[in-house]
């Protein structure tokens, strides 16, 4: 592992998606996961969104679209709420999962749709 890509990545992964969230993912993490928390931590947020190419806000877009293409809500919800940390309006979100939703299938993007919901509703609470 590459220390100043991972403690970089770290940095990004806090900044994103909150610190708390990082941190007890981490410190859920066992023997058997911890190697993926590690491998994601460096190469995800670390060599990917520390390059100057594109913005956070981009880059969260990006991930929307294509996590809703793939249909991986739960992982939808987790970029939402960094989404919004990186300045991506609801309103942009829904032209996100409408856009995808022509291209990688109506269901996909309803279950988008709604896993962005259930993390609007916790926002909105807090």
């Amino acid at each position: 592992m590459n220390k100043k890509t991972y403690d970089e990545g770290m940095a990004v992964r806090r900044e994103v998606l909150g610190a708390d969230y990082v941190d007890r993912a981490m410190a859920s993490a066992d023997q058997f996961t911890r190697v993926l928390y590690e491998f994601v931590t460096e190469w995800c947020w670390g060599a990917i969104w520390t390059r100057p190419g594109l913005s956070r806000k981009t880059r969260s877009l990006i991930n929307l679209a294509m996590l809703t293409a793939l249909n991986r809500p739960h992982e939808i919800k987790l970029h939402v709420r960094g989404a919004l940390n990186n300045g991506v309006t609801r309103e942009e979100m829904t032209e996100v999962f409408l856009q995808a939703g022509v291209y990688a299938g109506v269901p996909a993007a309803v279950d988008a749709f709604r896993a962005a919901k259930e993390v609007f509703d916790t926002v909105d609470k807090e």
